[in-house]
Formats: C-alpha cells, sequence, structure tokens
C-alpha cells in the first residue's frame, strides 16, 4: 500500500513537471544598456520562479528603438522613458503596461588596483579627468551625451579633446578593465558587475544628473500573458533588492 501511494505521488508530481514545462515559453527583451546588470540577473531570477525562459537583447537606447522601428518581433521593451515613451505614442508599447524600474546617476570607474583619486567634488572630478591620459564614455547613449554636456560646462573641452574616447555601449566599460582606457564615465549602474573595474562612485551633485528605466509590453507580443507577469515581477520586492543590489534606486523615475 504504501509503495503504491509514493508510485502515485511520484506519478502526480511528474505530471506536474511535466505540465510546467508544456506551458514554459520564451520571453523576449530588448533593453538599453544602462540597467544591464539589474535587467540579466531580473530575467535570470524570473526565470527561475517561473520556469519561462527570458532571451534578452542588449544595445544602445537608439538601437534598440531602430529595432522595434523595423518591426522586430519582441515581447519586452526596456529604455530610458523619453525612448519608451516614443513607443507608447507610436503605438508600438502598450501605454497600461509601462513600468517604472528605477534610475541611476552618472559614475566614474578606473582599473582595480589604480590610485583611486576623489572626485566627490567639482574640483576632484576635474582633477581626476585632467589627469587620465584617456577617458571612455557611451559614444551614442544617453550618458555619453550628457558627459559630454558636463565637460563643456566645466570648460574642459579643449583640455580633453584628445583624451575623450567615445565607445560602443557593450564596451565602454571593458575598455577600463583591458587597460586600454584610463577611466570611464558612464551611468553608475552599467559599471556594476564589470569584473576589472573600481568605481569611484558618482560624479558631483552639481553636475549629476538621473538616467530613468523604463519597462513596457509590446502592442504584438507573442507570449503577452508571460511578458505580463515579467513586468508585475519586476515592482515586486525580490525586484527591489536586485535593482539595489545591481546600482539601480527602485521604482522612482
Amino acid at each position: 500500500m504504501k509503495n503504491r501511494l509514493l508510485n502515485a505521488v511520484a506519478s502526480i508530481t511528474l505530471a506536474m513537471a511535466c505540465s510546467n514545462a508544456a506551458l514554459a515559453v520564451e520571453i523576449k527583451v530588448l533593453s538599453g544598456n544602462g540597467a544591464k546588470a539589474a535587467v540579466t540577473e531580473l530575467g535570470a531570477q524570473f526565470e527561475r520562479l517561473s520556469g519561462h525562459k527570458v532571451t534578452i537583447h542588449f544595445e544602445v537606447n537608439p538601437g534598440v528603438k531602430k529595432r522595434i522601428d523595423e518591426s522586430e518581433a519582441f515581447d519586452v521593451a526596456v529604455l530610458n522613458p523619453p525612448f519608451l515613451d516614443e513607443q507608447i505614442k507610436n503605438g508600438k508599447i502598450v501605454a497600461s503596461t509601462r513600468t517604472v524600474l528605477g534610475r541611476a546617476g552618472i559614475g566614474a570607474a578606473i582599473r582595480a588596483g589604480a590610485p583611486k583619486p576623489d572626485i566627490s567634488t567639482v574640483e576632484g572630478f576635474k582633477n581626476a579627468l585632467l589627469a587620465s591620459k584617456s577617458v571612455a564614455y557611451p559614444g551614442e547613449g544617453s550618458s555619453g551625451r550628457y558627459f559630454v554636456t558636463v565637460i563643456e560646462r566645466m570648460g574642459l573641452t579643449q583640455a580633453m579633446a584628445s583624451k575623450m574616447r567615445p565607445m560602443p555601449a557593450e564596451y565602454n566599460v571593458e575598455v577600463v578593465a583591458s587597460g586600454e582606457v584610463d577611466m570611464v564615465v558612464v551611468v553608475a549602474s552599467r559599471i556594476n558587475g564589470v569584473q576589472g573595474v573600481q568605481s569611484l562612485g558618482t560624479i558631483p551633485a552639481a553636475l549629476q544628473t538621473w538616467i530613468g528605466f523604463t519597462a513596457g509590453l509590446s502592442a504584438k507580443a507573442k507570449e503577452a500573458d508571460a511578458a505580463r507577469e515579467m513586468l508585475k515581477f519586476f515592482t515586486s520586492p525580490a525586484a527591489e533588492k536586485i535593482l539595489r543590489d545591481k546600482g539601480v534606486e527602485p521604482f522612482v523615475e
């Protein structure tokens, strides 16, 4: 009798596992690079909880916009607010699903082990920039464009002209780890999780701005139900911890 009961329980468990596997779908995400570490971990955690597969393509926001404009299939987009709102206006993202993940300021990093300058003041940040032989930043990203305006505001355009290194978004922090560039200035959350670099913290408040991260459901999502589940997870207590750990101030735009 006991063996029959155990066999029955095993059969039910196996049937439930097979049922969940049969219901599992692949959710395709197009995301900007700014919150890469956070979005990667959010996707991985949702996979573990739901059984669904999450595939994420990272690119600069203009690149993601181009893919959406060209009607590439996707279920969820993670973009800076102006880009997401444009896609809502264009009917490509469902307005009611607009989800605020959070925001991050502009930060700087140098190679791990290098002498660490103090950039907490405008003068300190200025001196650190001038002492660097080269400074990377995202050539097409929002934080990169903002950094260029900061250089102008500090009156360093001429002094920094030969040192500025606009880089592809997927490589702008990594070039510091490899020693190709002395420093990177980028949205602080992008620095998180990159091996071989040490963060200098955020740039001074007088020069600071915030970069927001928002998400939404594609109007033509193939896996709309599962994607909605994921967007709901993005505002959960578990997601809040992940966002904080990865350098994003949660749920604030």
